[in-house]
């Protein structure tokens, strides 16, 4: 890529099952200058898809309004079931600074976005992390609370009114936050038993906001297709809470009710740089940088 600079977004649009109206939705970010679709992944269990791409900042804003605009048109929250919460069709949507960007304009690419998405569908938006107007805005989890089913009463409290928008939920759309952050990581651990209390249990006891590790958030979740459940976790800052200590806390959860761990998965792409602080752990390797990585050495 011969870009100047470059803005990555993950989008989150509420449909795993249907793929029609996936490929429909993530076409928004085929074959378009200035953008580059990198992965794509979608969950039948979590029903939700999640797309990452990368771009310079005025094309990604055009193609990210496409896709939401899109998402809008094909999915029906009043139909939607899934283990993921969600609040809208597309439920969250954050921009990442990569390159000769800095937050305060991956800040203003937001709010562009958010603006143009309210006018133009008529769908309510809270600015969240970075791009939070307000200290009970920043946590994702806290503006979701409630749901699509909620968010009908929710946003009418003075402290819920949309960023951008109406203050009325879009009737099958919902409502979406879009905001700035730091690089997340999506990192899934399945538990070898269905019971769905004993992952929220170990979910609960890991994550931050119940004494658990900083910078990690987490929920059980059920996969039923594989008679199994699982910590879905959301590492918010891997170079200070590395993937290795979310792992190991889970494990060590884990235990406590005879409970084993049967895989885990990263969900979308993940720098290298989280891959090999875990690998150095369990290698037990001694003075390790990223610059010993052959594949870094060439990129630079």
């Amino acid at each position: 890529m011969s870009w100047n600079k470059i803005v990555e977004c993950v989008p989150n649009f509420s449909e795993g099952r249907d793929l029609e109206k996936i490929d429909r939705i993530v076409s928004s970010f085929r074959a378009k200058p200035g953008v580059k679709l990198l992965d794509y992944s979608n969950d039948e269990d979590h029903n939700r898809l999640v797309v990452t791409v990368v771009g310079e900042p005025e094309a990604l804003r055009d193609a990210v309004i496409q896709a939401i605009g899109v998402a809008v048109q094909l999915i029906d929250l009043n139909h939607h079931k899934g283990q993921h919460p969600r609040m809208g069709a597309v439920d969250v949507v954050p921009f990442i600074p990569i390159k000769n960007v800095t937050m305060e304009e991956a800040i203003g690419l937001s709010k562009e976005v958010a603006r143009s998405v309210a006018e133009a569908y008529q769908l309510p938006v809270f600015l969240y992390e970075k791009s939070a107007t307000a200290a009970h805005r920043e946590n994702l989890a806290t503006v979701r609370k409630g749901e699509f089913e909620g968010m009908a009463e929710k946003i009418k409290l003075p402290e819920w009114k949309p960023d951008f928008g109406p203050a009325k939920r879009h009737p099958t759309a919902g409502a979406v936050a879009i905001g700035a952050r730091m690089p997340l990581v999506a990192y899934n651990i399945n538990l070898s038993t269905d019971n769905l209390d004993i992952a929220t249990r170990i979910a609960k006891n890991i994550r931050h906001v119940n004494g658990g590790l900083r910078f990690v958030k987490a929920m059980g979740v059920e996969l039923k297709e594989r008679n199994i459940t699982q910590v879905s976790i959301n590492m918010t800052d891997y170079s200070k809470t590395a993937l290795y200590r979310a792992f190991e806390l889970t494990c060590i959860e884990a235990r406590r009710y005879g409970v084993s761990i049967v895989g885990s998965e990263i969900i979308g792409l993940v720098p290298m740089e989280a891959l090999i602080d875990t690998a150095s752990y369990y290698l037990g390797l001694e003075n390790f940088s990223i610059q010993q990585v052959l594949e870094a050495r060439i990129m630079e």
